[in-house]
């Protein structure tokens, strides 16, 4: 059986031994697993905090060799504190907690800019949205603690109970439900990069398992083997459990690195614009007309500012929703995106539209009409010549559940879109843009969800991810966003090209490497070249199969360390 039933003297032995004399490392665990009440709670919250600098834009990975040990001590302290193995699965959860929602409390703090931007109306959520949000993501880590918790062992199997409850946490995180897997816990082994490469290799969600594994063995297996020899043995051991991974996959970055193609498609002069719209003015119907001309002078203008009426350019893009009303129902708007064009260059970009809901659909919303966020593209005749319709929707920023009852007592979501936008068919349909690759869109945060292509009905051999983070201001948001979505790239083996109206524009190799990119805040255009598409990577052909082999492989490790261990 498991250390809670047959092990509770081992486990309450190695919680409550002191440190010895000048045992620096021994004293700090015994701090943490002897904290009680609020200081108990905080120390939890403080490491779940500071494992942030581990993510964009900080890339602090070594952070988590000295947090994750926090949380591997604490639920060693719920096991000595508890009496009988049920009893101990509340204080368990209870770290897990409090480490979790330190985690994404300051990990998410920026969404609570979004309810800035029009303060009068949407002020009053926002001491709630940075709260509650984060206290409920922090339940599937609370889960993993104290599922972790009844297979606890002493050693270094309780590291690998831990990265496997962990890893089927942040799984179910970024997939049940709506699914939000922002900041997955494997993101700190995608920088630089070199490793960036493992995303395509195995997967993010795999990567959470090594993560856990290289970043919380070295101190957790140093201060269980106390001081002198016994320490410098654990901490050899330590090192291979941490290095081996590291190596091996640094290793397999390197020889992807060297053997990509540098190369590009022919034919291909891509230009991406970057307005940089504050976010309160995006709406406002006396600045539509205004807006819409800024997109157009800016196609018309090189990366230097000097105007070229595009010569030489094959397509152009846009951001998400770049003009602020219904292009399809404005012909004059048409006409204008035609005027732009010369002959056979292409616009792509993020538009809204609406058409006539079915009677049960209209009923069912109290509305006639049906929304869509979409990616369009327009021909040198302003003809709409391609459309994706976004399939991934943002809960309480796009739509609201239980949209028509919510919105009879006065609620409605960020967008101020009555009725709520519709998603898009499903599986997501591919589009074919005369001179480019076949393209799969991605709209706003559907980069970041791993495995989206596989979600196609064709695959695709470019992603276009339009997107406006100008919602979160200049915080760690826009920086995150950009960092998941050319990891997605990576994962896909695919190049990305991404527009924001202020956020970080870019063109991504399928190695994740920046061709061209405009920062947050920077008012302008790019033009660059199209990367060519890299050869499959592991993760593109079987998705997260990768991640349930691995996890079963780990599995199967600990359960021979449990036999190796009674022997």
């Amino acid at each position: 059986m498991f250390l809670a039933r047959r092990h509770p003297t081992t486990v309450m032995r190695l919680a409550n031994t002191p440190a010895a004399a000048g045992d620096r490392l021994g004293a700090w665990r015994g701090a943490v697993i002897h904290a009680q009440g609020w200081r108990r709670s905080a120390l939890a919250v403080l490491a779940g905090a500071l494992s942030n600098l581990a993510m964009a834009p900080f890339f602090l990975a070594p952070v988590l060799f000295l947090t994750l040990p926090v949380l591997v001590w604490l639920i060693d302290s719920a096991m000595s504190d508890a009496h009988g193995a049920r009893a101990a699965l509340f204080p368990a959860a209870r770290a897990g907690w409090w480490f979790g929602f330190g985690y994404f409390l300051f990990g998410l703090f920026w969404i609570g800019e979004a309810f800035l931007v029009e303060a009068d109306t949407f002020g009053w959520m926002l001491p709630f949205a940075v709260t509650l949000m984060p206290a409920g993501l922090a339940l599937f880590w609370a889960a993993a603690a104290a599922i972790a918790r009844v297979f606890w062992r002493p050693g270094v199997e309780r590291i690998v109970v831990l990265a496997l409850a962990l890893g089927m946490a942040e799984w179910l995180r970024g997939n049940i439900l709506t699914g939000f897997p922002w900041n997955v816990l494997g993101y700190a082994l995608t920088w630089p990069l070199t490793m960036m490469q493992s995303a395509g290799l195995v997967g993010i969600y795999t990567l959470t398992l090594l993560t856990v594994l290289v970043f919380a063995a070295p101190l957790v297996m140093a201060a269980d083997a106390g001081q002198g020899a016994p320490r410098r043995k654990a901490g050899f051991h330590a090192l291979l459990i941490a290095a081996v991974p590291l190596v091996l996959l640094s290793t397999y970055g390197t020889v992807r690195l060297a053997t990509a193609p540098s190369d590009r498609v022919e034919g291909v002069a891509l230009r991406v614009v970057q307005p940089s719209v504050p976010q309160r003015e995006k709406w406002q119907a006396d600045k539509q007309a205004a807006i819409f001309r800024d997109h157009l002078d800016l196609s018309r203008t090189d990366a230097t500012g000097k105007r070229d009426d595009l010569e030489g350019i094959t397509h152009v893009v846009w951001p998400e929703a770049a003009m602020p009303f219904l292009p399809l129902e404005r012909p004059e708007a048409l006409g204008a995106i035609g005027d732009m064009l010369p002959d056979g260059v292409h616009l792509l970009t993020g538009a809204l539209r609406r058409e006539q809901a079915d009677d049960d659909v209209g009923d069912a919303r109290g509305h006639p009409f049906r929304a869509f966020n979409s990616l369009m593209v327009f021909d040198s005749g302003g003809a709409l010549a391609g459309l994706y319709d976004k399939t991934h929707l943002v809960p309480f920023g796009e739509y609201l559940p239980w949209q028509a009852t919510l919105e009879a007592i006065g609620l409605e979501q960020l967008t101020r879109m009555r009725g709520g936008f519709t998603e898009g068919v499903t599986p997501r349909p591919v589009m074919n843009v005369p001179g480019l690759p076949v393209v799969g869109g991605l709209i706003c945060y559907e980069a970041i969800f791993p495995g989206v292509v596989q979600e196609s009905a064709a695959r695709p051999e470019l992603l276009v991810n339009a997107t406006n983070d100008g919602w979160f201001g200049n915080t760690t948001g826009p920086h995150q966003h950009f960092h998941q979505a050319r990891v997605r790239a990576v994962e896909e083996g695919l190049p990305l090209i991404r527009a924001a109206n202020n956020g970080i524009s870019a063109v991504i190799d399928a190695n994740g490497r920046i061709v061209a990119r405009l920062g947050l805040n920077e008012r302008g255009t790019l033009d660059a070249p199209l990367p060519r598409t890299h050869s499959r990577p592991l993760y593109a052909i079987w998705g997260d199969v990768i991640f349930l082999v691995v996890g079963l492989l780990l599995a199967a490790t600990l359960v021979a360390l449990v036999k190796a261990a009674r022997r």
